[in-house]
């Protein structure tokens, strides 16, 4: 079993494209990877976890549902919300680190994939030197996981 975990912004650029997204993971299975863990955060994540889940449907993979805590979703648009709660049924296991919000529990969950997987693939804005993918990436590269970028 290989595990990558995938961490990325919130917003996504205009050039931002899917199709390059998927190529990136497709990547990631031809290399052996296995096992995806998701941070369920809007934006990238559940991108992400969306396109995993479809290509559950040619591969033999597993998605893992990291949350933060149990209530993430609940400042979520209604809309969001259904794509988070329709992933998570997508999802072949789910680790939940606190009941409820908490301060610095998004970092925690952070770590925890990191510290879970065998690399990381990230949709990061080199120009963003702050908050939680910056975050992320800098803690894998400081754990000596190999980091792929999503361009």
């Amino acid at each position: 079993m290989r595990i990558c975990a995938v961490t990325g912004h919130r917003v996504l650029r205009g050039d931002f494209s899917k199709e390059r997204l998927a190529e990136a993971l497709k990547e990631r299975i031809k290399a052996g990877t296995d096992t995806f863990l998701c941070g369920m955060a809007l934006g990238f994540d559940l991108l992400c976890g969306e396109t995993i889940a479809l290509l559950k449907e040619t591969y033999p993979l597993r998605l893992v549902a990291c949350i933060p805590c149990a209530d993430q979703s609940s400042k979520f648009s209604p809309s969001a919300r259904r794509r988070y709660e329709a992933l998570l049924r997508q999802c072949d296991d789910c680790v939940t680190l606190y009941e409820r919000y908490k301060n610095g529990c998004m970092f925690e969950r952070n770590r925890f994939m990191v510290e879970h997987c065998d690399e990381v693939l990230a949709y990061w804005q080199k120009d963003l030197k702050k908050g939680g993918t910056y975050y992320t990436v800098q803690y894998a590269l400081r754990m000596e996981k190999p980091v792929y970028f999503v361009e």
